[in-house]
Formats: structure tokens, sequence, C-alpha cells
């Protein structure tokens, strides 16, 4: 099976991507599942309502705000154009931001759901121990929510790895700054060459199988000692 430059391009350019936006959700995802997981506000209903708006809306109808959001005259223009980064459309930057929303439950609610599990016992203990609420969190809460964490790591990477509508919307096809690999097959299908198109969606196949294999043959034991 062998690969054209411009495919092998789009694949490190779709693994810079995941990479980039896996890391960022560990650390902005994190404090929103903590928050969900324990809270008792009245606005955890909305706000979790939100987070999880990416798994039932329409990519383009995402992409399409998002690409508004981002444009010179939206907000988050105004406020990159004040700090001269300048438009984030049709940048690879642009595409980050954007994945990294439609990402966003894909780690939230795995993390979220291994926080849940943990109930309150382990932090009760840790408090009559003098540990301060910080400390619980990194000494007790991290280490027990671990598995919550690598499967949302995987799946946020192998969502972002998948997406095409957003990413379309938001980076168009600007060849080693915004075409992706699912970008790239849907190019070569255009251009009736379905023999390129075959052996990049084999490589994607064959990711996507590898990932949900590992997912669903890994789990932590969950009897209790």
């Amino acid at each position: 099976m062998f690969l054209s430059d411009s495919d092998l391009q789009a694949i490190w350019l779709t693994v810079r991507l995941a990479s980039i936006v896996t890391a960022i959700l560990l650390v902005v995802g994190t404090p929103i599942a903590w928050w969900l997981a324990r809270t008792r506000s009245k606005w955890k209903g909305p706000i979790g309502a939100v987070v999880a708006l990416p798994l039932v809306l329409p990519p383009s109808v995402l992409g399409f705000y998002l690409l508004l959001a981002m444009g010179p005259y939206g907000p988050v223009g105004y406020l990159t154009s004040e700090l001269g980064i300048g438009p984030l459309p049709f940048t690879f930057w642009g595409l980050v931001l954007a994945s990294v929303f439609y990402s966003l439950p894909f780690m939230v609610q795995p993390v979220q759901n291994a926080f849940e599990a943990i109930g309150d016992r382990p932090l009760e203990v840790a408090a009559t121990l003098r540990a301060a609420p910080l400390d619980a969190f990194f000494s007790v809460a991290l280490p027990l929510a671990l598995p919550g964490f690598l499967t949302a790591g995987i799946l946020t990477f192998a969502h972002t790895v998948g997406e095409f509508g957003v990413v379309l919307m938001i980076g168009g096809n600007i060849p080693g700054v915004t075409r992706v690999a699912s970008v790239q097959i849907y190019d070569h299908v255009e251009a009736l060459e379905y023999a390129q198109a075959h052996r990049l969606a084999a490589v994607m196949l064959v990711f996507s199988f590898l990932v949900l294999l590992g997912l669903y043959a890994w789990r932590p034991n969950p009897k209790k000692a």
C-alpha cells in the first residue's frame, strides 16, 4: 500500500491536529468535568447540555456558527484581530479551536463519569487527614479517575481524526495547512481517483478499528478488593 506525498502530508496534519486538541481538552475539559460531577448548582443541566451539544448538532451547523464567531465581524475574530493574530478561519489554529468545541463532550463525559464513580468517601477521608481540596484532587481523585482519562483521551483523539464537516467549514481545503485526511479522501473521490481514495480510506479504517479494539479490549477491573 503506497501513499502519495499529499496523502502523507494530510495524515501528518491530522495526527498533529488530533494531538494538540487532545492535549488542550485534557486541560480545559478536566475542570469542567470535575465541576459537573461535584456541583449541585441549577446550572449543571444547562451547562451539561451545552457541553453535549456537538453530539447531536449537525457539524455543518456548528461549523457555520463557529465560522461567524471567528470571522472578522465575530467576537472571536474581533479579539484575535485586536491581538494582532488575524482571522482564524482557513488557518490551522482555526481548525484547532473548532475541533476543541466539536470534541469537547468526548473528553468531558468520560472524565465526568469517572469522577462521579469515585463518590464522596475517598475525598472525605482525605479531608479528615487534613488534605487541602487541591491536594485531595491531585492525590486522590485524579489517580482514581485515570481509566476515565485514558478512555477520554482515546475517544477525543479518534473523534478529531475522523472530523469532516466542521474542519471543511472552518479550514477549507488548503494543502499542508488545513487539508486533513478526511478532506483528502473527499478530494480523491471528487477527482474520481478511487484507487488513491481507497488506499487512504483503508489506512483510516484500520486506524479506527485498532482504536475501538483497544478501547473495548482494555477494561479496568470493576471488582473492588
